[in-house]
């Protein structure tokens, strides 16, 4: 019978700092320990992004992505990525979030980046919510981002890649601003869908835009069931 093992139980004190997790878990022998942490769960547009990270060498100034300002995260992105043990990212595309459902989506994908990390792991830290399945002993920490150096990484990793497919994006469909918001709903974006109708990267299962499609406001509807903006 195999036995899993999972550390002691132990304090990480408020003034340990973000790397806190990451030393107690060595200290029982729990190493490497990966992040994990997505960007685009509450997006109506664009893909779901999931990051996993190993560090390497500690690297100052990581913090909760959404605490950075964008030209800071793009810095400590490229450092990450240069410096870090382990990096691996997926996405998910909004179709696939229709078909098979958006937590479904972000259990597999977290699964699918911590086995793309390609290394032998002996713990993994995620943020938010606990995944099954995975090949090490695994802690669901709330506001991981905040807390632990690894998540924060992944937080980084994740924003950044999704960051700039959205801006990308945003060059095929300029009047959507997905530049500016990333496919969140904010006022301007509502009043893009209801002025041009949902793109190809819409969720068209989430409720913003489903209401849009029902309504049929300023839409036609193709015989593809995409919605094109009235001439």
């Amino acid at each position: 019978m195999s036995v899993l093992y999972r550390p002691r139980p132990s304090v990480v004190r408020r003034d340990s700092g973000l790397y806190g997790y990451e030393r107690a878990l060595a200290r029982r022998g729990f190493s490497p320990i990966a992040g994990v942490d997505e960007a685009g769960r509450g997006a109506c547009a664009g893909p779901l992004v999931i990051a996993a990270v190993v560090l390497g060498p500690v690297i100052e100034g990581l913090a909760d992505s959404k605490l950075l300002t964008p030209a800071r995260r793009e810095v400590l992105h490229d450092e990450i990525v240069a410096r870090a043990r382990a990096v691996s990212v997926v996405v998910i595309p909004s179709d696939e979030i229709d078909r098979r459902g958006l937590h479904k989506c972000n259990i597999a994908g977290m699964r699918r980046a911590v086995a793309g990390l390609g290394c032998d792991l002996g713990y993994v830290l995620i943020d938010g919510f606990p995944v099954p399945g995975l090949p090490a002993p695994s802690l669901a920490v709330w506001k991981g981002d905040q807390v632990s150096a690894c998540v924060a990484a992944a937080s980084i990793v994740a924003k950044v890649s999704r960051d700039r497919m959205m801006t990308s994006l945003d060059e095929r469909y300029p009047q959507y601003g997905f530049a500016e918001h990333k496919g969140y709903v904010t006022a301007a974006h509502r009043q893009a869908l209801a002025s041009h109708g949902p793109t190809p990267h819409h969720r068209f299962s989430f409720v913003t835009v489903n209401s849009v499609m029902r309504s049929g406001a300023g839409i036609e509807i193709g015989d593809n069931g995409v919605g094109a903006g009235v001439a």
